[in-house]
């Protein structure tokens, strides 16, 4: 089956776009693109969730069809059979102990502009049956990746997921990761940092580090998962104090990060570790993270899969969806049941 993923994550780098042949044997990645949002979008889409109930629906509206132009602009440049879409859409508000999650990017629309069945809308019958609703991407991990013992992807936030004994896949959002350091980049008008070389210049503030590793989700159980909510109200307020050097804020921040993945890997027998995400290009990220997991090989994959692990897996979970096989573990989301999540818009025309 052919499948175009769509992915739109939290630290608005774009749209990323997946062309996918899968089978029950694996995948094969036919092509893939990335397709930055204009300022307008980045700004619509970081505030949205400020916005009233008649802008949050106009906007809904208007991602799906800017997704299926996107969708029929990439296959004008990459021409080849498609049986489906399948789109994750983007975050706007993720809320499971109230029950609700909510990713914009409507599915009608995109099917209206392509033609094509979507599957969308993955995460919302996972909180129904009292699960977080994310990380989906484990059962991706688990059978297009499973010759690693771990998983790593550094995005928006970071994620992590590994085989736990007599438990069975085991995933969960560790920490803030991209969606941060972006933040702090575009402060010296960067889009991102490039290779961590801001943040290797400035020096770890001690107290604030202290203060970062302190937050009450870390110490919380399993299951769980971060939202841009925990970002703005729990994370942000400790970087918006004055009088802070921003280059040892990026400083402090990647070691944050590197602490809390460590110790997200302590005690699990991870002896190699596969990290994709805009933050396995980050090479002192990477180099602060492999000092501190000494033990355990980190692979960082082509550039390829870095960028476009989270759409092809979103290409496999439509491929789940359309074959009525479940998609979502509840042994990640804490849900009552593994589901087969996701609606359909569209006529579907599937061919095997």
């Amino acid at each position: 089956m052919h499948i175009i993923g769509l992915m739109s994550g939290t630290s608005l780098d774009g749209l990323d776009v997946a062309y996918c042949e899968i089978d029950d044997h694996g995948f094969k990645l036919l092509a893939a693109e990335t397709y930055p949002y204009s300022s307008d979008w980045t700004r619509l889409l970081s505030s949205l969730e400020k916005a009233s109930a008649y802008e949050y629906a106009l906007l809904n509206v208007k991602l799906g069809h800017y997704m299926g132009q996107m969708v029929n602009r990439f296959r004008q440049e990459h021409p080849g059979p498609c049986d489906a879409i399948a789109s994750h859409g983007h975050t706007i508000f993720h809320r499971p102990k109230l029950h609700f999650t909510a990713q914009i990017g409507d599915g009608d629309a995109i099917a209206a502009e392509t033609g094509l069945p979507v599957v969308y809308n993955f995460r919302s019958l996972d909180v129904a049956l009292n699960g977080q609703g994310a990380p989906l991407v484990p059962i991706g991990d688990r059978l297009l990746f499973g010759q690693y013992d771990a998983c790593l992807n550094l995005g928006g936030f970071c994620n992590i997921s590994y085989e736990e004994p007599n438990v069975g896949r085991v995933a969960f959002d560790i920490c803030p990761c991209n969606m941060v350091l972006n933040h702090l980049a575009r402060k010296e008008n960067k889009p991102f940092d490039n290779n961590g070389l801001m943040a290797r210049s400035g020096m770890i503030d001690t107290p604030l580090l202290e203060q970062m590793d302190s937050l009450d989700y870390y110490r919380r159980p399993l299951p769980k998962s971060l939202g841009k909510e925990w970002f703005v109200e729990q994370f942000l307020p400790l970087l918006t104090k004055g009088g802070q050097n921003n280059r040892n804020l990026l400083r402090t921040t990647v070691e944050h990060i590197a602490r809390q993945v460590a110790w997200a890997t302590k005690g699990h027998s991870i002896s190699n570790m596969l990290v994709t995400g805009g933050g396995a290009k980050n090479k002192f990220l990477i180099a602060r993270l492999q000092s501190l997991v000494p033990g355990c090989k980190i692979t960082i994959p082509s550039d390829d899969i870095i960028d476009y692990k989270e759409a092809i897996i979103f290409a496999l979970l439509g491929y789940l969806r359309l074959n009525n096989e479940n998609n979502c573990l509840s042994s990640v989301t804490g849900a009552i049941r593994d589901n087969c999540g996701g609606d359909i818009a569209g006529i579907p025309n599937i061919s095997q």
